[in-house]
């Protein structure tokens, strides 16, 4: 370390003007151990909290200090038993191992703490070129220093090196292929890479021979940098300046009973009206019409839903996704999926069996809508009246139901499945503004959107589909005619209306107990008033 610090404080004398300054009196061994070993307590200290992954490193230098402490100790033990030839070789082999520990410090603090903090990148062949560098001309300045002839070392290894590079000739075009890929940032850590047209991986590290790909079946690739500067390499989902993903598609047939503008219609809506994980806000998903009936053969149109993936490790789930909500959405429009022409089914169909059908189906609904408080004052007529004009209406999970502020006038029972009811309110200090807030869960069978059906207010929540959803719509018409007859059922349901909403608002607001009393009491006079005038029954 004396010759170190010689090394680094005569550019600082000449610097001052004061060549002829009274150099400063060298710290001994010691003290550079002990600053050493200071220093690697808190830097050890610092990585192990902010970037624990970076620990291998210290292991390293820990070691290489253990063995510059040994050789210290042995130095000092020479140096007391008297044998000064000793001492001086063991000395040598200290400095380097001190200035080794050095820069083993000095390497965690800029590529291990400062790199993160600063947030940047920097490869790690860099970081490996750089710490190289450093120990080549640490063990130069050692073998100077112990008065080896370096220049002569030099020429030799010339030689050697040609012969050696002749025969490492593919493994050195490795490096230099790693070398240049980090350099270039062509390719870089967490890239989605297509090797050829059934293998795609993203990539986990680039080292200095090769490069380690991790497909979507969780295989390892080793693949050597010379080929993948060599061939041509696809990037999936890299543009410049924008975000990372990746345009996938879903394939599906209609029937050509239903017209292509509708298809469009009814799954670009589905598609866009509840966000999906995983698929990009920009561009939307939408759905296109690819065909029609293709060499004169087919009796049904080709489409497709083109979306933007931003994990392009779940292209599978995600496509699943974007299935479930294309069946449901076409399930709700009485659209179905197309079948071949040439498929033939055999079924029972005679009018007997038609009827045992419909009447198994008519009593089922019967049933769901008997045990639902909103329907317990009608009458077996009445509730068969309702029954035969639900209109059957599935979700798929995730899918916005009903969305806060829309008119909609129906209501939905939820015959399967599970949803939940999010009221979004305005908060100035909230991140965007509102806060979302879930208030009740539904589980089938209960009903929802019932304002939109009773009174014509905007929805007061938004419902989402927590599961696979099985739901029947009923409309304002199917209702129209009973309360004409029997205005009496006015004040029942103005009731049933009345709790359910303070519950609501109560969960919204965090009312108490008497608030909720006192806002039911209130709401239970306006909703009657608002039906009647709603279904026309003043007068």
């Amino acid at each position: 370390m004396v010759s170190l610090s010689r090394l680094l404080l005569a550019p600082l004398s000449l610097s001052l003007g004061m060549p002829h300054m009274t150099p400063m009196p060298e710290p001994s061994p010691f003290y550079w151990m002990l600053g050493e070993g200071l220093g690697l307590l808190i830097i050890a200290g610092l990585v192990a909290h902010f970037a624990p992954a970076r620990r291998q490193r210290l292991r390293f230098t820990l070691m290489l200090y253990i063995l510059a402490l040994l050789t210290w100790l042995g130095s000092v033990g020479s140096e007391f038993l008297g044998w000064q030839q000793w001492r001086h070789e063991i000395a040598q082999g200290c400095d380097l191992l001190q200035i080794l520990v050095l820069i083993n410090l000095l390497a965690a603090v800029f590529f291990d703490l400062v790199r993160l903090f600063s947030r940047l990148t920097l490869a790690s062949i860099i970081t490996d070129m750089v710490l190289g560098v450093s120990y080549f001309v640490a063990v130069l300045h050692a073998m100077n220093k112990g008065g080896v002839h370096v220049s002569g070392i030099v020429a030799t290894s010339a030689v050697v090196s040609g012969v050696i590079g002749l025969s490492l000739a593919p493994t050195i075009g490795n490096v230099l292929g790693g070398v240049a890929l980090q350099l270039d940032n062509s390719i870089s850590e967490g890239d989605w890479i297509q090797l050829d047209p059934n293998t795609q991986g993203r990539v986990k590290e680039i080292r200095w021979r090769h490069t380690v790909v991790e497909t979507r079946n969780w295989d390892t690739i080793i693949v050597p940098n010379a080929t993948l500067l060599s061939a041509n390499i696809t990037i999936l989902g890299k543009r410049s300046d924008k975000p990372r993903q990746r345009r996938y598609w879903v394939y599906f047939n209609v029937d050509f009973r239903h017209a292509p503008e509708e298809v469009i219609r009814v799954v670009t809506e589905a598609l866009q009206f509840a966000p999906i994980t995983k698929v990009a806000a920009e561009p939307p998903p939408h759905a296109i019409c690819l065909d029609l009936a293709r060499d004169g053969k087919d009796s049904f149109g080709y489409y497709a839903a083109r979306y933007w993936l931003t994990d392009l490790a779940v292209d599978d789930p995600t496509s699943s996704l974007i299935r479930e909500r294309i069946f449901t959405a076409l399930q709700r429009a009485g659209m179905s999926l197309a079948i071949p022409a040439s498929t033939v089914f055999v079924s029972q169909d005679d009018p007997a069996h038609k009827e045992r059908k419909e009447a198994r189906e008519l009593g089922r609904r019967l049933d769901m809508l008997s045990g639902l408080e909103l329907f317990r004052d009608l009458t077996p007529d009445e509730l068969s009246q309702i029954a035969a004009r639900l209109h059957h209406t599935p979700f798929a999970c995730g899918e916005v139901m009903t969305l806060q502020g829309r008119k909609a006038h129906w209501l939905y029972i939820l015959s399967r499945g599970s949803a939940e009811v999010r009221v979004r309110r305005e908060v100035p200090d909230a991140p965007e503004g509102v806060i979302e807030k879930v208030v009740r869960e539904i589980h089938a069978p209960d009903f929802f959107g019932e304002m939109g059906l009773m009174t014509g207010e905007p929805r007061l929540a938004t419902v989402v589909a927590t599961t696979q959803a099985e739901c029947y719509r009923l409309d304002k018409e199917a209702f129209q005619k009973i309360l004409e007859e029997r205005k009496e059922l006015v004040a029942t349901i103005s009731l049933v209306l009345a709790r359910r909403r303070s519950e609501l608002v109560a969960a919204r607001d965090n009312l108490d107990a008497e608030q909720k009393k006192a806002h039911m009491a209130v709401e239970r006079d306006r909703l009657f008033n608002q039906i009647e005038r709603f279904f026309g029954l003043k007068g």
